[in-house]
């Protein structure tokens, strides 16, 4: 099949790029390449799927130099005119839209970046696929959704309308928006709420990333609620696995969804959302230890506060993707540290 996936310089969308290259699909991949954070790390992955940075150009298509089956384009989300003559000219098959403006903390000091690309790009996306017979859009929306909820493990049936931060608050718009397409136009729309996901080439404002960097660097890292935090963190091979199975799978209307008794992960429409997890929450003092054992160097510690944004604890309940696509996340917490910092160390020549 032919799939549009946007984001592709970024860490999933990077990732999942690979993947559906490597098991033959035709794939388009899509990216601002904005510099939210080091563009030499986006530069990095495109080159390692054979885009060369000097080969690009904004709005023209760059075919790939290793992949006879990838075509990039650099291309924003908010350029409704561009996208649709994109949609139009390459007659997707599928899609699945990884770009957006990432971070919880970021969104207190920079939030209309999040309305620009979160909504106004979200909006554009979903206009696209109706108006050209997508035949399921897949999307990442997020953990943060859940918000305020304390009822664990988070489940895709619970209340979520309780964000702490204006990111989460985009999320759980995006869920809102493809669930009107799904229903008023028959788009059928699947979203992904992605658990802390780590794994190499992973984003440099995420906790593996931000501490293997500083503890290398003999600098201290910064712990949050003084330690006592829990991620279900899930390595990204897992988190592309289950992305590729969604994608395979549109969703179809819910003949018992009852507006009685409203299930906010189904609908009578081809809607649906899953949690994207590992299931099993680390507690923060355990994968930093994890890291130090991989690196063999102990941390200095600066022991702060809860941030404003921040959640205590994520868990995430993936009963209903182990009931429909048998997915069963295989990589425990110390392996999948020790790949990251082997690929840190490789990127970074250390």
């Amino acid at each position: 099949m032919k799939v549009l996936v946007t984001g592709t310089a970024g860490f999933i969308g990077y990732h999942l790029a690979k993947r559906l290259i490597e098991r033959g699909d035709d794939v388009i991949g899509l990216d601002s390449i904005n510099d939210y954070y080091d563009v030499r790390l986006k530069y990095g992955r495109l080159a390692d799927t054979g885009i060369p940075a000097e080969t690009m150009e904004y709005g023209k298509l760059v075919q790939s130099d290793s992949c006879a089956n990838y075509i990039f384009i650099k291309l924003s989300l908010e350029d409704k005119a561009n996208l649709k003559r994109l949609f139009a000219e390459q007659e997707f098959d599928k899609v699945c839209n990884l770009a957006a403006q990432a971070g919880v903390r970021y969104s207190l000091v920079n939030p209309s970046s999040y309305i620009d690309s979160n909504i106004v790009g979200f909006l554009n996306i979903l206009e696209c696929c109706r108006h050209n017979d997508i035949e399921h859009l897949t999307y990442a929306s997020s953990s943060s959704v859940y918000g305020l909820n304390e009822s664990m493990p988070f489940s895709t049936s619970s209340n979520v309308d309780h964000p702490v931060s204006l990111y989460a608050a985009s999320k759980k718009s995006n869920e809102l928006m493809a669930h009107t397409y799904s229903h008023l136009f028959g788009l059928p729309t699947t979203g992904l709420r992605f658990f802390t996901v780590y794994g190499p080439w992973g984003r440099p404002d995420m906790a593996l990333f931000l501490f293997t960097k500083a503890i290398l660097e003999g600098k201290p890292i910064d712990v949050f609620n003084h330690g006592d935090m829990k991620r279900d963190f899930t390595y990204i091979d897992d988190v592309t696995e289950g992305v590729v199975r969604v994608i395979d799978n549109p969703p179809v209307g819910n003949a018992e969804w009852s507006g009685k008794t409203p299930d906010p992960s189904t609908s009578t429409g081809p809607y649906k959302v899953y949690n994207i997890g590992n299931s099993s929450p680390v507690q923060l003092m355990d994968f930093i230890k994890a890291i130090e054992k991989t690196l063999e160097k102990k941390a200095k510690k600066n022991m702060l506060p809860i941030q404003p944004g921040d959640v205590p604890a994520t868990w995430a309940d993936v009963a209903d993707l182990v009931e429909d696509f048998d997915y069963r996340p295989q990589t425990p917490i110390r392996r999948g540290v020790e790949h990251f910092i082997k690929w840190y160390r490789q990127f970074y020549e250390i």
